[in-house]
């Protein structure tokens, strides 16, 4: 069996495409350069370069396949323009929807957030049940991706389809740049400021077995937010401090405080200029951004890796890359 994978030199693409070999499929990888990809040339994985908001390059890369996971989108936080975010992760996921149908695909995995469901606090965690929240709903990133959701989901009666709702996602192959930025935040620190709100994290390795397992066997039409530790940022920050034996002082910062940080940052924006910093973005790190994992278990492995093991495999990987010292 073939299957097409999209974002495949991303961290969960990445992967998706190494437990895919691990299990001997074939695996066709469209890739922007090839020269990025991370894993080295091997039996069953040929790579394609373009771009899969390009219909031709699709049709290329589609060919003989059977499945496709769609785990390309358009992450970056610092955007003022709607406009990118509905190009690539919305009119260009509509480009490999049709040529999944065309090419009868058996199935279409669409890798989306996992803020397109409502959170929860620790003793009321989000479920595939609610729908999203506020802040997420000013969003341009998670609005984008729930748009491509609800698209798929409403393709379920054309073309078998599932959809994978990741939480924040740790482990080997990053590149510094992307979600492994909040353990540089963490690393080698004297005063670490942290934010009132948590997160939900899970393993990389841990979502990419359950989306190969989601491809496998799962019913169309259904969504599966996976998931594992609900963490405040500080016990978050209290792990790394613990694992990289360090000296550091945890300093909370008010809410107010990153609202007011947030509010300069938009107004920035207004003139141009690219920054994180945004109320929306600001808001998003005051809220206890938690979910539960009991729908998707039966696809997730039977012992999850830990946070703490997510944030090593994250440092090994960031020093073997020589992005950090060590």
């Amino acid at each position: 069996m073939k299957v097409l994978v999209t974002g495949a030199n991303g961290l969960l693409g990445t992967h998706i495409t190494l437990e895919l070999l691990t299990r001997g499929y074939e695996v066709n990888a469209i890739v922007r350069h090839k020269e990025k990809m991370k894993i080295s040339p091997r039996k069953g994985l040929t790579l394609f370069e373009g771009k899969f908001t390009n219909a031709y390059d699709i049709s290329e890369a589609i060919k003989s396949c059977d499945y496709v996971i769609h785990a390309a989108a358009l992450t970056s936080q610092d955007i003022r323009d709607f406009k990118k975010y509905r190009k690539i992760n919305i009119e260009g996921t509509k480009t490999i929807l049709e040529a999944a149908k065309k090419n009868e695909i058996k199935k279409f995995v669409y890798v989306s957030t996992a803020n397109a469901f409502g959170y929860g606090t620790i003793t009321n965690p989000g479920s595939e049940k609610a729908p999203s929240l506020f802040p997420f709903t000013k969003s341009f990133y998670a609005q984008s991706k729930t748009s491509a959701q609800k698209i798929i989901l409403n393709a379920s009666e054309e073309i078998p389809v599932n959809i994978v709702n990741p939480t924040f996602m740790l482990g080997a192959y990053g590149t510094g740049n992307g979600s492994d930025k909040i353990v540089l935040w963490g690393l080698n620190k004297r005063f670490l400021f942290y934010p009132p709100g948590g997160k939900n994290f899970i393993h990389v390795s841990d979502a990419a077995k359950a989306t190969v397992n989601i491809t496998e066997k799962a019913a169309s039409g259904e969504a599966y937010l996976l998931c594992n530790e609900n963490l405040s940022y500080r016990d978050f920050f209290q792990k790394i401090i613990h694992y990289n034996q360090q000296e550091t002082k945890l300093i909370k910062v008010p809410g107010a405080m990153l609202l007011l940080a947030g509010f300069a940052g938009s107004l920035l924006r207004t003139f141009g200029i690219k920054t994180e910093f945004s109320l929306t973005n600001m808001r998003i790190l005051c809220v206890q951004n938690y979910y539960t994992n009991a729908k998707a278990k039966p696809y997730l492995p039977d012992k999850l890796k830990s946070t703490d093991q997510a944030i090593q495999d994250t440092i090994h990987w960031l020093k073997k890359q020589s992005i950090i010292d060590g």
